[in-house]
């Protein structure tokens, strides 16, 4: 009998940041369909108990809980993970999903402030998740970490140059941890969208000329949508990419194959 389960997570146990839409969202619930249990948790409670629920009615009971964090607060995080165990028991898989862009404009015109919230939120809040996460998959001798990146670490920006910066840093980070983790079966990724038809994206897209320019200059024709994202999750996390760490894989339509 040919062996179908080189995609199945049955018995693993996910945590994903910035998880109640979008993105994030769709990605827990891709996660979910393929047998894992989630945690879906963003700064709001009730949206993701709403998505928490939702995943529960489509995938069974007990699929996914809902546990509020924000990412810029390390105590908050701690707790997060801490629930986690009592909940679902240790992790297996870590999605760091969560970001800001506080600042758009020129980099040369940030506050202090929006440039130290975008690198705090954006980058050591992820260092601080995987190195809160990393005993329990090297004490299994296996485990994935994903780090939501962008397409726009690969180019400059008149008016989104720190967040670009935050992301290859994103990038930097997750090199580092997949050489540190690799030896002890851990796989560290990086997943950079292009633009997609998010809340979080919508000044980028929502208005007649910047959809139709996205979408003429994608070689798909069509901006990206959150549930382009269930596939990338699920072979992360999943024995499908067991040989895969330390890598920025694009989810563009097309737009950076040269990145």
């Amino acid at each position: 009998m040919i062996n179908t389960s080189l995609f199945d997570l049955t018995g693993k146990v996910a945590l994903l940041t910035g998880a109640s839409k979008g993105m994030g969202k769709s990605m827990a619930e891709g996660l979910a369909e393929h047998g894992a249990k989630v945690v879906v948790s963003s700064r709001k409670f009730d949206q993701c108990e709403e998505t928490a629920t939702q995943i529960n009615e489509k995938c069974g009971e007990g699929s996914a809980v809902a546990i509020a964090s924000n990412i810029g607060y390390k105590d908050q995080l701690q707790s997060l993970v801490d629930q986690t165990h009592e909940k679902l028991g240790k992790i297996d898989i870590l999605i760091a999903n969560a970001g800001v862009n506080p600042y758009y404009g020129s980099i040369l015109d940030i506050p202090d402030e929006a440039y130290n919230k975008t690198m705090e939120s954006n980058v050591r809040s992820n260092l601080w998740l995987a190195k809160m996460v990393a005993p329990d998959m090297v004490e299994k001798g296996s485990g994935s970490i994903a780090i939501t990146a962008s397409v726009g670490a690969f180019s400059g920006s008149e008016t989104l140059g720190t967040y670009n910066i935050s992301k290859l840093a994103d990038i930097a980070l997750v090199r580092n941890l997949a050489l540190e983790l690799g030896p002890k079966g851990v796989r560290v990724n990086a997943i950079c969208p292009g633009l997609v038809k998010t809340d979080f994206a919508k000044a980028l897209w929502d208005n007649p000329e910047a959809a139709a320019r996205a979408n003429e200059g994608t070689p798909m024709r069509r901006l990206g949508e959150p549930d382009d994202f269930k596939g990338i999750a699920v072979f992360l996390a999943s024995d499908a990419s067991c040989w895969i760490t330390g890598q920025a894989h694009t989810v563009c339509g097309g737009t950076n194959m040269w990145g």
